[in-house]
């Protein structure tokens, strides 16, 4: 078995090697057994806190021979367990050792390690792939590959201790989104894990935590299963209560409150049950303390972020605990001047992972403004809060840049925000070159917040317009990523709304009917109701409904009557009824600005097929549906309008008026009132 060597080195740092590390790889090969395993054990020695010489050992093949003796039927069982701790130790280093390590086939190795009856050996092999799984280069798949090693894992989790701690630590490793969670799930991990949690051993009972941290996350079935397990006659959920007091130690405080979180947030737990609201949520509000180290008030933020994210009860009562809001703003000026980290390693490391803090704050501030006014405005109003998000959208780091913009989506649900703080800041610049050139996921996000910034009131829609947004809304639309062609249509609609001639002439040649009537046939529902409501945005004022039914009208026609023939459509079996009553709606009322234009309404009195389809859904049993299709009619007989007699006429001939006597009649005042409303025209 060969290693896949990288780079060739050089004679001189070859020849170094060699004199230094040779003896160790040599004395792998001797024919005296007792010899081998000595050398084995002086590798061992010689390699442990030293990286120079465990890339040395690599480099001169001692992997593949270790593994050769691991296997071998004829190696003792203590010389098989030397082998593995070598390994191990190897595995320690860089990643490029791990990648060495993975390249010579280690894994299935030491699994095969694990069939056999010796407890010392089976531990040696568990520690090696402990090490190797929680490297950032080993594919988690690799746990996967062979269907027997997941039950195997678990039954070995009775053997002692450790295997309990390593075990555990490769599952919490490895455990990658559903696919991994329903295999160990099905395998039986929460009640071979579940009885871990009260294990004399800090280790196993802090890995087992992490286990069902991983195993929660955003599972409804584990979550469900976790409320109702029983260890030594208590629930789950209160042993995590337990778990996260102020006593214990902040890792095990931080992991129970994450557990908690992930159940909570899967349903399983109430949002005003007592373990959230009076332990996990205070617990977490307490890791975003400037006394906690940098990685702690990170995941602290992070965690509270995601349980606070959906409930506005939840971020009302983080948003007034413990000052949190003010505490957040530390986040930002970290590493103070008179920072009290004395250790220099430790004050490098956090120099480098500052931005995580940024990011955090951005986040969480995301969450606690997602709903309720007076929280935006209190974070608004934290010292230089605009200003920072600001910086934050040009940070280097994609997740500081995403979580900002993140955060500046929130903030801008707020009418007073967009009018005040927004304007004040010229928040649409820094966001409008975000736009020009960023990875989709944040895309995604600024394109829904731009939509924010074009509505009606806000005070950024004209210099958006003038900046070129047009364009760049339209590219949008024809991205293969369904969100941003919802968030590009969108932002056109809320860009029509009441918008000038001009805006709108803009929009339909920068668009073009042709990627306009892709979108109406777009298989995204989204997508295509956005679209509908744009063309109603364009298709508003009388003026500009006749200019454009006037270049557009044939093929507007034929949209509205492929949408309103849906309804017997195989694709409505497909979609769902009430996906079509959705598009129908808005369709007719497309239909009733069309016939409330001068010179347009002829394009639907010259069309029987429309005028049918109206009729029908006249007597439609869904009321919307009714009243949509009456605003047509009402446009078209309106009495002081040339022409309305002969259209009176024709749509008499048709039976309009019998169906308007009885829907003069109907239980919903609404509808009755507007069909009375109707045969008034005729009576006048």
């Amino acid at each position: 078995m060969a290693c896949l060597l990288e780079t060739p080195i050089r004679m001189s740092v070859l020849s170094e090697v060699t004199a230094s590390s040779r003896h160790y790889v040599d004395r792998l090969f001797d024919p005296d057994p007792q010899k081998v395993l000595q050398g084995v054990i002086d590798m061992k020695n010689a390699v442990i806190g030293n990286n120079k010489q465990k890339a040395n050992l690599i480099v001169l093949g001692a992997v593949p021979r270790l593994l050769y003796l691991l296997q071998q039927e004829t190696s003792s069982t203590e010389l098989k367990t030397e082998c593995a701790v070598v390994l191990g130790s190897l595995a320690m280093g860089t990643e490029n050792n791990v990648k060495s390590l993975l390249d010579c086939h280690i894994i299935p190795a030491l699994l095969q390690g694990l069939l056999s009856p010796d407890l010392k050996f089976i531990e040696a092999c568990l520690r090696c792939l402990r090490t190797i799984f929680t490297s950032p280069v080993t594919p988690e798949e690799l746990l996967y590959t062979d269907a027997t090693v997941i039950p195997h894992l678990m039954a070995l989790l009775s053997r002692s201790r450790y295997t309990q701690e390593y075990i555990c630590q490769i599952f919490s490793h490895c455990c990658k989104g559903p696919d991994h969670q329903t295999i160990l799930f099905n395998h039986g991990a929460v009640q071979n894990i579940a009885h871990l949690l009260t294990s004399v051993s800090y280790k196993v009972r802090m890995q087992a935590l992490k286990c069902f941290s991983v195993l929660a996350f955003e599972n409804p079935q584990v979550s469900m299963t976790l409320v109702n397990v029983l260890v030594d006659g208590e629930l789950l959920p209160q042993i995590f209560v337990k778990m996260l007091q102020r006593d214990k130690p902040i890792e095990m405080q931080l992991t129970s409150a994450k557990c908690l979180t992930y159940m909570c947030r899967a349903g399983a737990i109430r949002t005003d049950d007592n373990c959230i609201v009076l332990k996990t949520l205070p617990c977490l509000v307490r890791m975003c303390s400037k006394e906690r180290l940098l990685e702690e008030r990170v995941e602290g933020a992070e965690t509270l972020a995601y349980l606070i994210e959906p409930d506005v009860e939840l971020q009302r009562i983080a948003s007034i605990t413990d000052h949190l809001i003010a505490m957040l703003a530390d986040y930002f000026k970290y590493p103070s001047s008179v920072s009290a980290i004395t250790d220099i390693k430790r004050l490098d490391h956090d120099l480098k992972h500052a931005h995580e803090l940024r990011q955090a704050a951005f986040k969480l501030y995301a969450s606690l403004g997602a709903n309720d006014e007076d929280i935006r405005k209190k974070i608004i109003e934290t010292e230089n809060m605009m200003d920072r998000i600001v910086t934050g959208l040009s940070e280097s780091s994609v997740k500081v840049r995403l979580a900002a913009v993140r955060c500046l989506h929130s903030l801008s649900r707020s009418v007073q925000q967009l009018r005040t703080s927004f304007q004040d800041h010229a928040v649409w610049k820094p966001l409008m070159k975000v736009l020009q050139n960023a990875p989709d996921e944040i895309l995604v996000v600024a394109s829904s917040m731009l939509c924010n910034l074009l509505l009606e009131f806000s005070p950024s829609k004209e210099p958006i317009l003038e900046s070129g947004a047009v364009e760049l809304l339209c590219g949008l639309t024809q991205s293969e990523n369904p969100a941003l062609r919802v968030n590009g249509i969108w932002a056109l609609m809320n860009m029509a709304f009441q918008a000038e001639q001009k805006i709108k002439a803009d929009i339909l040649r920068s668009l073009s009917t042709e990627q306009l009537f892709r979108l109406l046939s777009d298989s995204d529902l989204n997508v295509l109701m956005k679209t509908l409501g744009l063309l109603r945005n364009l298709l508003s004022t009388r003026p500009h409904i006749d200019k454009i039914m006037s270049t557009h009208g044939k093929q507007i026609m034929q949209a509205v009557t492929l949408i309103l023939e849906g309804e017997h459509n195989i694709e409505v079996k497909e979609q769902g009824l009430a996906n079509f009553l959705q598009r129908a709606r808005q369709t007719l009322c497309i239909l009733a600005n069309i016939a409330d234009g001068t010179t347009a309404k002829e394009l639907i009195m010259t069309n029987d097929d429309i005028l049918q389809k109206i009729k029908y859904y006249m007597g439609h049993s869904h009321v919307k549906l009714q009243l949509a299709a009456m605003f047509c009619i009402s446009n078209l007989i309106w009495n002081e309008e040339e022409g309305s007699q002969e259209r009176q006429d024709k749509l008499r001939d048709m039976g309009i008026v019998d169906i308007l006597h009885k829907l003069s009649q109907s239980p919903d005042s609404n509808l009755c009132d507007k069909a009375k409303m109707a045969l008034q025209q005729y009576l006048a």
